[in-house]
């Protein structure tokens, strides 16, 4: 049964008309629902199975990079994922059962994941990358603190937090690496209790006082970068962070509502950036993320912090049109399913020496909104046009203002 409702959501990701104006919420979520699937199939069967570190493919400009490539995909494909799964399992729909099932191959494959003796152990305490996606994973296990976090086993959960602990041995640079340390301690703290604050404080304190440059764009450190960082983990994390917090009363979590000001300014920038076309300037590095360039949007329809400016439809309508357009090459996966590097297909170029095979599963984060009930207007209102195909079809659309 499982396996031909897997097939029926691949067909509907593949058939369903690119004449967007045709498509109603409970067919894009359908889409959503197959490009979930496709992603998280091998990397969460694998995982879940011990066979990660056997079957999952390395493709990068060097070598060298793979010991940290499996931890790569895991955390990322579980921090887009985890505001689905966190709505839990339903057994009297497709989709629910659906999210059992991934759930169990999520919690079993954790398990393995920090298990010393188990072939798919992943070691968060080297090398230095480790931390990046050790931060990844600990805002996935943030966004689902009861479908992931909490169906893990005693022993687990203390397995785990000795995994986080190991990534203090890495010293972050300073740029968008000091909300990696940040947000390992914000879930050393929610889960365990106790975290080093001056891990936690360093990295906001720098973006707060700092590398602010207006207008919702923090540098990439003292410096601007022109590219998606502020999209990739500057706003996420801190607005997560933040959020965690707030929630034990934590000095310092009074600069979240400003942060939640500048996020919803910078989701907004976000949606202008998405052509008519379904696609956006292939500027900066890291683009072969795909439309993981959308995190801070897609994040920012899930906690309900959109501009008034942007309808949550027209977020839905764009991303659809961005994934459709990315995914309809056939080249962006291999033979067994495994995402290639690319942009729209394999185009390994494009990358830098840093991309391979599993952190290119940053895409998944724009799948976030996918937390949001079927009821929820993301999903339910129906077709509406974006920012930029209104205006380049002679619509009425309002001036942009920068954030004062």
């Amino acid at each position: 049964m499982k396996s031909i409702f897997i097939a029926t959501i691949l067909i509907l990701s593949t058939t369903i008309s690119t004449a967007q104006e045709a498509a109603s919420g409970k067919e894009d979520r359908a889409f959503w629902l197959g490009t979930l699937t496709k992603l998280a199939e091998p990397v969460l069967s694998n995982l879940s199975a011990g066979t990660l570190k056997k079957n999952m493919p390395y493709e990068s400009l060097i070598d060298g990079r793979q010991s940290p490539s499996y931890l790569e995909a895991v955390g990322r494909l579980l921090c887009g994922i985890s505001p689905w799964l966190e709505s839990g399992p339903d057994d009297n729909t497709e989709e629910g059962r659906l999210r059992r099932r991934y759930i169990n191959m999520a919690t079993t494959g954790l398990k393995n994941a920090v298990t010393p003796s188990s072939p798919d152990y992943l070691d968060f305490g080297k090398p230095a990358q480790a931390l990046v996606d050790a931060a990844f994973l600990a805002q996935a296990l943030l966004r689902a603190p009861t479908q992931l976090w909490g169906n893990l086993d005693g022993q687990t959960q203390k397995l785990m937090i000795t995994e986080l602990k190991r990534s203090r041995q890495i010293r972050p640079g300073e740029n968008n690496w000091l909300l990696f340390a940040s947000m390992v301690e914000a879930a050393l703290l929610e889960f365990s209790g106790e975290h080093d604050s001056t891990r936690l404080m360093y990295g906001i304190n720098k973006f707060r006082l700092d590398w602010y440059k207006g207008d919702a764009f923090y540098g990439d450190g003292a410096s601007f970068h022109m590219d998606y960082y502020n999209s990739f983990v500057i706003h996420p994390m801190l607005t997560d962070v933040l959020r965690i917090m707030e929630k034990h009363n934590l000095p310092g979590f009074d600069f979240l509502p400003i942060q939640l000001k500048r996020h919803s300014r910078y989701a907004e920038i976000l949606e202008r950036m998405i052509s008519p076309e379904g696609s956006y300037p292939i500027i900066g590095r890291s683009i072969a993320y795909r439309f993981g360039v959308f995190h801070a949007l897609s994040q920012a329809a899930l906690l309900h912090i959109l501009p008034l400016t942007v309808e949550p439809a027209q977020v839905r309508c764009a991303l659809t049109a961005v994934m459709k357009r990315q995914l309809a090459s056939p080249k962006n996966f291999d033979a067994q399913g495994w995402l290639r590097v690319g942009l729209t297909g394999e185009q390994i170029n494009i990358s830098e020496s840093y991309i391979n095979t599993g952190s290119v599963y940053l895409c998944a984060v724009a799948l976030l909104s996918l937390g949001l009930p079927p009821s929820d207007p993301f999903w339910s209102a129906p077709y509406t046009e974006w920012t930029n195909l209104k205006a380049w079809t002679g619509k009425n659309v309002m001036a942009d203002h920068a954030l004062d």
